[in-house]
C-alpha cells in the first residue's frame, strides 16, 4: 500500500513541476492580454480571468472523469499531446527566433475594455487548462487503481491526482509564475523540455489506448507493468536532465503583472 501512494505522490510531483513550467508561458500571455489596461485594472482583470478559468477547469475535470476511459477520447488526447509537444520541440529546434512571440495576442487585445479583456484571459487560461488536464489524465491513467472507489468513470485516486494537478496549475499561475519566468530566463531550454515531456506523456496515453480492452493491440496490463513504468519514468528523468543542463537561446519578456 505504501508503494502505491508513493507512486501517486511521484506522479503528482511530476505533474506539479510540469504545470509550473507551462504556467510561465501562460502567465506571459495573460500579462500581454491585459497590458493595454490601466495599472489598477490590470491585476483585477487577471484575477477575475483566473477565477473564471478556475470554474471552467473544474467543469472540464468533472466532465472528463466520466469519459477518461473511453478509448476514442484517449486516442484523441494522445494525438493532441503528441502534436502539441512535438510542434513546440520542432519549432524550438528548427524554427527562427521570435522575440515578439506574444505580439499577436497584444495587438488583438489592444483597445478592448475591461470585461472583454477578462473574458479573453479566461478563454486563454481555459486553452492552457485543456493541455494540462489531458497531460494529467494521461499520467493518472497509468497509475494502479486506488482503494478510494470510483468517481464517475474514473478511479477516485486517479481523479484526485488530476484535480490536485489542476489546482496546482492555477495556484502557480497566480503566485509562482514570476519565479518560473526567471527560471526560464536562466535555463531557457526548460520550456522545450516541458513540451518534450508533454509529447512523452502523449506516448504514455497512446500506450494506454492500445492496451484498452476494446483495442487489444497491447496486453491490457502492460501500461501498469513494472517494465513500462521503469521505461516511462527513466525516459522522463532523462528528458528533464537534458533540459536542465542544455544551453538555450530563448529570452523571455519580463512579466510585471505577476510580481
Amino acid at each position: 500500500m505504501e508503494s502505491l501512494w508513493l507512486e501517486y505522490a511521484w506522479a503528482l510531483l511530476i505533474l506539479i513541476g510540469l504545470e509550473g513550467l507551462l504556467s510561465a508561458d501562460n502567465a506571459l500571455v495573460l500579462a500581454v492580454i491585459a497590458k493595454h489596461l490601466p495599472e489598477e485594472q490590470k491585476k483585477r482583470a487577471i484575477n477575475y480571468g483566473i477565477i473564471m478559468a478556475f470554474v471552467f477547469r473544474f467543469a472540464a475535470l468533472f466532465a472528463i472523469s466520466f469519459i477518461a476511459n473511453v478509448w476514442q477520447i484517449q486516442a484523441i488526447g494522445a494525438s493532441y499531446l503528441l502534436y502539441l509537444g512535438l510542434k513546440h520541440v520542432i519549432q524550438a529546434r528548427f524554427g527562427k527566433d521570435n522575440k515578439n512571440i506574444h505580439k499577436d495576442d497584444e495587438e488583438e487585445a489592444a483597445g478592448k475594455g475591461f470585461w472583454p479583456t477578462v473574458g479573453k484571459i479566461a478563454l486563454a487560461d481555459l486553452a492552457f487548462a485543456i493541455d494540462s488536464i489531458l497531460a494529467a489524465v494521461a499520467l493518472a491513467l497509468g497509475l494502479p487503481d486506488s482503494p478510494l472507489g470510483d468517481f464517475g468513470g474514473m478511479d477516485g485516486g486517479k481523479f484526485l491526482v488530476v484535480l490536485l494537478g489542476g489546482i496546482a496549475g492555477l495556484v502557480l499561475i497566480k503566485f509562482a509564475a514570476t519565479w518560473f519566468v526567471q527560471l526560464l530566463e536562466k535555463r531557457p531550454a526548460l520550456e522545450t523540455t516541458a513540451y518534450a515531456i508533454v509529447a512523452w506523456v502523449g506516448v504514455k496515453l497512446a500506450i494506454i489506448t492500445l492496451a484498452h480492452e476494446d483495442i487489444g493491440v497491447l496486453d491490457h496490463h502492460f501500461p501498469h507493468s513494472t517494465t513500462w513504468t521503469l521505461i516511462f519514468y527513466g525516459v522522463l528523468v532523462g528528458i528533464a536532465l537534458i533540459g536542465w543542463f542544455a544551453p538555450g537561446k530563448k529570452s523571455f519578456q519580463k512579466n510585471p503583472s505577476s510580481e
